[in-house]
């Protein structure tokens, strides 16, 4: 298992150029099986939860190239089987959008309970629940969940609590339906609305993405979506975020490229109350490190909402404030776990319960031994090794690798001490 060394409490500036987003790019893999041809998908990141999508489709039939440096072509027209590998599925949260587009085309699914991050509870009742009402059946057989349906038809759906992932399997699957699908109460991440615009641009027929109402034309069962360009893979706001936060601990100057400001509003309007002076550009940002910090509350939220895939980093910035601070976790369970290692470093805090935790600061935080339970926390694991004084050696770099692209050459670039190692 490789790990990181870093030393800590050194000041960070320059560049960062952010690469594509990880829940953009493997909603369009999964997507390729509605299309009668290859498609091309562009700023695709490295990482491995890419790679676990691109082995999930290739054991069911699909042809994948790499065409260029981050450049993918997908041929899934020769797609001959339906169920999903049982070991990659079950440490691959997003192994269960491939359900949408295999169902739709196929009429059946076969899956064990799809594992990832170990925080919490990740249950499938919606995924289920949606299914139904489109006229699937759903059985438990042999430790596996199977969806069957002759056609999918055409339902009005209503989220009991917004999903992403839900949102974009179900929207997935009507595309080849018969009759209209109406989802309401919606996610409405900018990656549902980028991967709505693609489909639409070849040949789907889908409106309201982006917004808590989406609707869908089926096109029937034997349909089939046409590429006639390829897709490029939208920045990563949640590695934008990461940055941000960082670059507003330590940087002196630091410029994050290549990014959306527009979907990172609800963090920077936070950190501007804590006191720091984000600049904004039209697909740049920039940050330095404030004299004081101000404390602040938090409250996670959907989007447009303070992404909880940003807490822990936010999080690890709250120990640097000035007074009390309060995160409130309301996407997930189990998702403050990490802060012990957090206290172990020297922060004050205080877990009510397993959604609302009481920051105190700020502290210096010391260098420690830690390991990566998940990708969000592991990095935001990494962002406190840099804060605090010391060395610090995080493992189980795999769980960031999962989401992130060789980040420590990133973070290398603008003067971070950090080394990988096996």
């Amino acid at each position: 298992m490789e790990k990181f060394i870093i030393h800590g409490g050194e000041p960070l500036a320059g560049e960062v150029t952010i690469g594509g987003a990880k829940n953009h790019a493997l909603k369009l893999f999964a997507a390729s099986v509605l299309f009668e041809d290859p498609i091309t998908i562009q700023n695709v990141p490295l990482i491995e939860d890419i790679f676990r999508m691109k082995e999930l489709l290739e054991g069911l039939g699909a042809k994948i190239t790499k065409t260029g440096q981050n450049d993918f072509c997908i041929d899934s027209s020769g797609i001959f089987r339906t169920d999903l590998d049982r070991e990659i599925t079950k440490r691959f949260r997003a192994s269960v959008v491939l359900v949408g587009p295999l169902l739709a085309r196929f009429g059946r699914v076969s899956l064990p309970h799809p594992g990832g991050c170990v925080f919490g509870e990740r249950p499938i009742d919606l995924f289920i629940a949606g299914f139904e009402q489109m006229g699937a059946q759903f059985k438990e057989k042999d430790d596996c969940y199977v969806f069957e349906a002759d056609n999918l038809r055409g339902a009005d759906f209503t989220f009991r609590i917004p999903s992403v992932t839900v949102t974009e399997t179900l929207m997935l699957a009507a595309v080849l339906t018969e009759g209209k699908v109406t989802l309401r109460n919606a996610a409405c991440e900018p990656e549902i609305e980028a991967l709505a615009h693609y489909l639409n641009s070849a040949g789907a027929k889908i409106r309201g993405a982006g917004t808590q109402t989406i609707v869908i034309e089926g096109l029937g069962k034997h349909a089939r979506l046409k590429s006639n360009k390829p897709s490029q893979i939208i920045p990563d706001r949640i590695e934008a975020g990461s940055f941000l936060i960082l670059g507003s601990l330590l940087a002196t100057d630091l410029r994050i490229k290549k990014c959306r400001p527009e979907h990172l509003a609800s963090l920077i309007v936070h950190l501007e109350a804590a006191g720091v002076n984000v600049e904004v550009g039209s697909d740049w940002m920039g940050v330095c490190r404030p004299e004081t910090f101000t404390s602040l509350d938090l409250k996670t939220r959907e989007y447009p909402g303070f992404p909880t895939d940003l807490q822990a980093p936010f999080s690890v910035f709250l120990t640097q404030t000035k007074g009390k601070s309060q995160v409130f976790e309301t996407v997930f369970d189990g998702r403050l776990e990490y802060m012990i290692d957090l206290k172990r470093m020297g922060a004050e805090i205080t877990i009510c319960d397993p959604h609302r935790a009481i920051i105190l600061g700020p502290t210096p935080l010391h260098g420690r031994e830690m390991e990566s339970p998940d990708l969000r926390a592991g990095l935001a694991f990494v962002i406190a090794a840099l804060v605090a004084k010391g060395r610090s050696t995080i493992h189980n770099v795999y769980q960031i690798d999962r989401g992130y692209e060789r980040i420590e050459e990133k973070l290398k670039q603008i003067n971070a001490n950090i080394k990988r190692v096996d």
